[in-house]
């Protein structure tokens, strides 16, 4: 490269500071554009600053609260429309309010609170404790007389059985269906929450902790593993229970109509119990006849002298409620309603091997009912669930048929004795009928879950799915 010399150099620096005096094109026209530039800088400059400036008043001048944890902003932003916006507050809307928990004390403030069953101080005023807690979260308040926590579990350790916990999965699943579609909540537990109360006993602290958990819920409802939906159409019927503590399937003539009380005249494997006061009371009890207690030995024979069905010398929760009702105070007895009119639980053995004629009989219906074929979200299932309800009436009166006639799927069905998870089925019948049972009812229960989603399935005792066409099963004729 060649060097510049002192000489160019200066020439440069002539020819720069000579342009405007010598009236020159060329050097104006090199110089003019660094002069726009320069100007430009200035002018952007102070116009962000300017921007800026008032940026920073606006800032001060539109401050806005900040929002109540009550209230829920419905504006809508769209570009193309202008919309108002109006705030509602969780009341107004009838909505929940997950985020908002006041510092206001309630009982779980209390450093003596229990959630376990046998505790020194066992919970006293538990209604007025529930109510102050409502008081302080209002969100909860519509809809509280009739909402569900449904509570369902299993043992902490797998399944001996190969194929157990393939059947305990599916079998969560259909309770987590059920209560999704019906908007209840539910909790699955696999921990001994009172390690001497196992087995059987194992749910009575489970439901113990659920009611203090969950202080917005009415009713617990403790439902086994081992039992499954089989109607996700079907609703309890909470008014006939109004005046009732704990609902529990049985037969009523076979507990109190007869001299000798059989200890399988109701099933506690599926029960209702409110959450209250007299329920925290009767758990205690209850729970003092099982194994944590040091006069269990003497409750089993107690149970077995008053029972003369009953096969085991322990004492177990289903003979411990029972003898509750007939000899235990009378408070027991009247807070207790013995369901009979539908299969709040059904013996699987009586059940399993009509599923198929049901599903004929329902798939006729369908055909003669327009909206009872008609696509709907799954969302809405529950007005569904209503229309269906009307026609079965109607089949009701005209055959005569009570709620577990030939017409109605039959609501929960309870593998009474197959013990999926460890494989000690009861001797009176085979393993296999007991997990081809299972497979059988939780796809007669899917099958009605997948109709929202497209799909439906074409065989009970098989996997697979099919499409469902559109007014099916009309268009399938």
């Amino acid at each position: 490269m060649t060097s510049i010399t002192s000489d160019q150099h200066q020439f440069r620096i002539g020819a720069t500071t000579r342009s405007t005096a010598t009236g020159t094109s060329k050097p104006q026209c090199r110089n003019k554009p660094s002069s726009f530039l320069s100007d430009g800088i200035v002018f952007m400059g102070g116009a962000m600053a300017a921007l800026f400036f008032v940026w920073a008043i606006w800032s001060f001048v539109d401050t806005k609260p900040s929002p109540d944890p009550n209230e829920f902003s419905t504006s809508v932003s769209d570009p193309k429309t202008t919309t108002t916006t109006a705030v509602v507050t969780a009341k107004d809307c009838g909505c929940i309010n997950l985020r908002d928990d006041p510092p206001a004390p309630t009982f779980y403030d209390d450093r003596s609170l229990s959630y376990t069953v046998g505790c020194r101080e066992p919970m006293k005023n538990w209604d007025e404790k529930r109510q102050e807690w409502q008081k302080h979260h209002p969100s909860f308040a519509d809809g509280v007389e009739d909402r569900i926590l449904l509570v369902t579990g299993s043992q902490p350790s797998p399944c001996r059985n190969p194929i157990g916990d393939h059947l305990l999965l599916r079998s969560f699943k259909n309770k987590v269906d059920y209560s999704r579609i019906h908007g209840y909540d539910i909790f699955y537990n696999n921990a001994l929450l009172s390690p001497e109360m196992k087995t059987f006993w194992a749910k009575i602290p489970v439901l113990r902790a659920a009611m203090v958990a969950h202080p917005e819920a009415e009713w617990i409802w403790w439902m086994d593993l081992d039992a499954v939906f089989t109607d996700m159409d079907f609703k309890l019927p909470l008014d006939r229970y109004r005046e009732h503590n704990v609902v529990v399937h049985g037969w009523p003539n076979m507990i109190y109509g007869t001299k000798e009380p059989s200890s399988v005249s109701l099933n506690a494997g599926v029960f209702l119990i409110r959450n209250c006061q007299w329920s925290m009371e009767f758990m205690e009890v209850w729970a003092s006849m099982g194994p944590q207690s040091p006069d269990y030995e003497e409750w089993g024979q107690r149970q077995m002298s008053t029972f003369k069905d009953k096969e085991f010398p322990e004492s177990d929760d289903q003979s411990a409620l029972l003898y509750l009702m007939l000899k235990g105070e009378e408070r027991w007895g009247e807070g207790i309603y013995v369901e009979s009119d539908y299969y709040l639980e059904g013996y699987w053995v009586e059940i399993v091997g009509t599923l198929e004629q049901i599903r004929e009989r329902y798939t006729e219906m369908e055909k003669e009912v327009d909206q009872l074929r008609r696509r709907h979200a799954e969302v809405v299932s529950e007005y569904l669930g209503k229309a269906r309800e009307k026609y079965l009436e109607r089949k009701r009166e005209k055959e005569g048929n009570d709620g577990k006639g030939k017409w109605r799927r039959p609501f929960v069905t309870h593998f009474v004795g197959c013990q999926p998870c460890n494989g000690n089925h009861n001797k009176m019948y085979s393993g296999e009928s007991c997990w081809q049972g299972m497979e059988i009812a939780l796809n007669f229960a899917d099958d009605q879950v997948l109709r929202s989603f497209g799909f439906f399935r074409p065989q009970l005792l098989n996997s697979s799915v099919s499409p469902l066409s559109f007014d099916f099963p009309a268009a399938a004729s």
